[in-house]
């Protein structure tokens, strides 16, 4: 076994080392507890069968997934015996019912698996721990040291090259997604590409493929409205790059008329590889990439560290010694031989054509094995294939990118020119808005975020900024566009020392908003897709119904779809954005490196530019909640996608206009949930895959909830309704025999979670943005909570708990009922899970309660109808 480690922390003081010493104790028991897992594991029979059904349920959730679909037919594209075209998921088919039939023993076969693959030598392990390196390296040899080294040689596959070296990769696949969407991937299976990492030539061919710059393939496409978006390059997942090849794959999101035009698309992206291949390698781009990739890495924020050490422990599989920190993100050497190599292969006779359209369906006669993705195999068209074996010409509206101004070259910290705080202050406050300000004191980094509210057509202005902002986001400089519930934000995040330019730029176009009928109608046409795609997902669909029965005069998704379906005109979005930008309030924070002057530099600059006028009265930043009467509510819909067989059930208790400190006692109540309810409802009545509760702030207003993914060919949502009461039950004798030592476990556990230190500038922020965005302005309301905590004891979390379940509590249980045999249709029999259609008309179908529930339960079958008598809770902030 290979450990590395890296301390960090700082020196406590006296009255910490002792809870210290004893955390270090647990963390040493915890690691000898987790070695096992490799030394001995127990791989129990039965506890093999529930994993199984876990393994089953989470290919049932990767099914609705195109991108899972896409990259199960690829692999089918292989050489037959080759490891690319195995089944890579399992379910209870594979692992389960197959084994049985042929008379194979899964638990003696995963045994041998373990004894040949689980072997010492071929491990890495890193720790990352405050502990002393001398004190982990004690560790780490007296309790991995024991995991078995089996002698036998490392399993090497180099020899299986070139395995889509075969007729059928050369072709146009047609392929019917579950989203509605139209796509064009382009695929080349080169070479194995790993050895070249210190050259990284796929990285600098995607560099170049997927800007969105003036040039770029992406910015032809967009004005002739034929994409909307374009990703290239290698994702280095295990699949896409390993030792028997590297994938090169661009994905390009067509609009309508460009799926009309997909050969044009697939020529212009022919036309610029081979204006690259012309030109060659060119050592100002790399040398551009190298700068951008080094500020990245030295200026990186302070990772998760279970991300740190799991990406670094792959990182000792992949590079020698040296490289372990840096081997996946720098570029070392300039080798244009070497990029020229990878460039040139990358031509029309080697291409694999993927396209992914609702319209293919009833045009596809094939069906992948596991997946059931439809699709159809045929050659390129003859025209287009004869014109990409000649010397076809170059487009002379593509070409290389030029020098990027927004890369950073200024790393000082700004001086202090006010006086330090803690929290942010208020540095301006006008009628026309008000800005929040905090210089880091912490993290020192030449970064700062700004953080604007405004209200606008997010979209057709995101496609506006596209490509005059994207060098500015390849080197760096992030920002976000989101059109909240209550108006629009912009994020803007990056090295200070070019942020202003990027934040003007983005004001500048919200300033003098523009579109022609052609993108309006392209990215009305998008927004259509967009909702109905994320409709047609259980746990999306339920959230939507969840919220439009809580929250009153919510749009639900449904409602937006309708209105984009039911038509809107150009002349009424530019008289919305006129009318809009005439009165404003504008609230922002800016955090980072940026003294206080610039901050109210950024501010001015809205002001002057946009030139508004305050808002005639104060808008509220909430919905109303309205009140559940008591009993238990129950609202079962249909989900949207016909062939996917996942269910969500939430069951949801509303608490109500709640204090600070009630809020923290849901809080420690659903961490006293967490593990008893994974372990009740997945791992012993195996319900899911998804299991959790979670404490809810609905505008406000206080609740928690229970939630579990099933399928529909596994149980009905009524069943898993019942378990999880059956749980709720059980976990009530639970608490109250709870020990005194393991409720002041759990809440110690809490306030340590509370306590700990932002690891990077970004979560501070967003903590004291979330105070802002929701008016309630209490930046210290960690150390609010955590004095709570010190003063709850057992009796008070066990009558909390009884208080929502007594004959008053007031109940939601929401169902998004998938198809399978456990579920009927309104006819009586079960509904069926083969079908790839969803529903156009996007209308909630609703169903009634069974046998099982009706007596229990009261129905919701007409939201609205439902909703309208219910009395509405008043505006509320949880800062009290």
């Amino acid at each position: 076994v290979q450990a590395r480690a890296q301390t960090r922390g700082k020196t406590e003081g006296e009255g910490e080392r002792l809870s210290d010493s004893m955390l270090s104790v647990d963390v040493c028991l915890l690691f000898c507890r987790w070695a096992q897992f490799f030394i001995h594991p127990l791989m129990i029979r039965d506890a093999i069968d529930r994993e199984v059904e876990a393994v089953d349920s989470e290919y049932q959730l990767a099914r609705p997934s195109d991108a899972n679909r896409k990259e199960m037919l690829f692999g089918s594209l292989a050489r037959p015996g080759h490891p690319m075209g195995k089944f890579f998921w399992g379910n209870a088919e594979t692992l389960k019912h197959e084994p049985k039939r042929n008379n194979i023993d899964t638990h003696a076969r995963l045994r041998e698996f373990w004894m040949r693959y689980y072997s010492a030598h071929y491990m890495t392990l890193v720790v990352q721990s405050k502990e002393t390196l001398d004190t982990l390296e004690k560790w780490v040899t007296e309790i991995f040291s024991q995991i078995p080294n089996n002698g036998l040689p490392k399993p090497n596959f180099g020899h299986l090259t070139d395995p889509f070296d075969t007729p059928a990769f050369n072709k146009l696949y047609r392929v019917v997604p579950i989203r509605k969407i139209h796509a064009l991937t382009i695929t080349w299976a080169l070479p194995p590409q790993q050895q070249h990492y210190r050259v990284k030539p796929l990285h600098y061919i995607s560099w170049l493929v997927g800007h969105e710059g003036k040039g770029s393939i992406l910015s032809y496409l967009r004005k002739k409205c034929w994409a909307l978006a374009l990703f290239g390059g290698n994702g280095e997942t295990g699949f896409e790059q390993n030792s028997t090849y590297s994938v090169f794959s661009i994905s390009i999101t067509l609009t309508d008329e460009g799926y009309e035009h997909f050969y044009e698309v697939a020529h212009t992206v022919f036309q610029y590889l081979k204006m690259l291949q012309k030109l060659g390698p060119e050592k100002r781009i790399f040398e551009e990439i190298q700068k951008i990739e080094d500020n990245e890495f030295h200026y990186q924020e302070q990772t998760d560290p279970v991300e740190y050490v799991e990406n670094m422990c792959e990182n000792m599989q992949l590079y020698p010694l040296q490289d372990f920190l840096t081997g996946d993100q720098l570029l070392f050497e300039y080798k244009p031989e070497v990029i020229a190599e990878a460039l040139n292969q990358l031509v029309p006779q080697k291409a694999n054509l993927v396209l992914l359209s609702g319209a293919n369906e009833g045009k596809c006669d094939l069906k992948e094995k596991w997946f059931g993705t439809q699709y159809s195999m045929e050659d390129v068209e003859n025209s287009w294939a004869e014109l990409w074996k000649t010397n076809f010409e170059l487009n002379p509206d593509l070409h290389l990118p030029a020098e990027n101004k927004y890369i950073a070259t200024d790393f000082m910290l700004k001086a202090f020119d006010c006086p330090e705080t803690e929290y942010p202050v208020k540095i301006v406050n006008t009628p026309q808005g008000c800005l929040w300000y905090k210089k880091d004191n912490k993290f020192k980094i030449p970064k700062g975020k700004i953080v604007v509210l405004f209200d606008i057509f997010v979209n057709i202005l995101t496609h506006n900024l596209a490509e005059p902002a994207y060098e500015a986001d390849v080197a760096q400089l992030e920002y976000k566009l989101v059109a909240g519930e209550h108006g629009l934000i912009i994020r803007v995040k990056g090295f200070n020392h070019k942020l202003p330019l990027l934040f003007q730029l983005i004001i500048d176009y919200l300033a003098e908003f523009s579109s022609t009928p052609a993108v309006f109608t392209m990215i009305t046409e998008q927004l259509k897709k967009t909702y109905f795609n994320i409709l047609i997902k259980p746990e999306t669909l339920a959230k939507d119904v969840r919220l439009l029965i809580l929250e009153y005069a919510r749009w639900s998704m449904i409602d937006k779809y309708r209105a984009l379906m039911d038509g809107l005109s150009l002349e009424s979005l530019l008289s919305f954005v006129k009318e809009f930008k005439s009165q404003l309030f504008v609230e922002g924070l800016v955090q980072g490196n940026v003294t206080s002057t610039e901050s109210m530099d950024f501010l001015k600059y809205v002001v002057d530019k946009l030139n508004f006028m305050p808002l005639e009265q104060e808008m509220p930043v909430q919905f109303q909640v309205v009140e559940l009467p008591s009993g238990h509510h129950l609202c079962k819909v249909r989900a949207l996608n016909k062939g996917d067989a996942n269910s969500e059930v939430t069951v949801y208790y509303q608490s109500g206009a709640r204090s600070l400190k009630e809020y923290t006692l849901m809080e420690l109540l659903v961490m006293h949930m967490e593990e008893p309810c994974f372990d009740f409802l997945r791992t012993k009545q195996t319900l899911g895959y998804h299991v959790y509760p979670t404490c809810r702030n609905t505008s406000g207003i206080l609740g928690f909830s229970v939630t579990v993914g099933t399928q529909a060919t596994k149980y009905n949502s009524e069943v898993v309704d019942k378990k999880i009461e059956e749980f709720l039950s059980s976990f009530e004798e639970k608490i109250e025999n709870l020990t005194e030592e393991a409720f002041n476990t759990q809440v110690t556990a809490l306030i340590k979670l509370k306590e700990c230190e932002d690891t990077h500038l970004g979560e501070e922020v967003d903590r004291n943005w979330n105070e802002v965005v929701t008016q309630q302005y209490l930046f210290d309301r960690l150390a609010h909570e955590i004095e709570a905590l010190k003063s709850f004891s057992k009796s008070d979390l066990v009558n909390w708990f009884k208080a929502h379940r007594g004959p008053g509590s007031k109940m939601l249980s929401v169902h998004v009922i998938g198809f399978g045999k456990y579920e009927l249709e309104e006819d009586g029999s079960p509904s069926g899970e083969d079908s790839n259609s969803s529903c156009e008309a996007m209308q909630l179908t609703y169903l009634p309660s069974s046998p099982l529930l009706v007596d229990s339960t009261i129905p919701i079958t007409d939201i609205r109808a439902f909703t309208s008598t219910l009395n509405l809770l008043p505006y509320h902030k949880i800062v009290k």
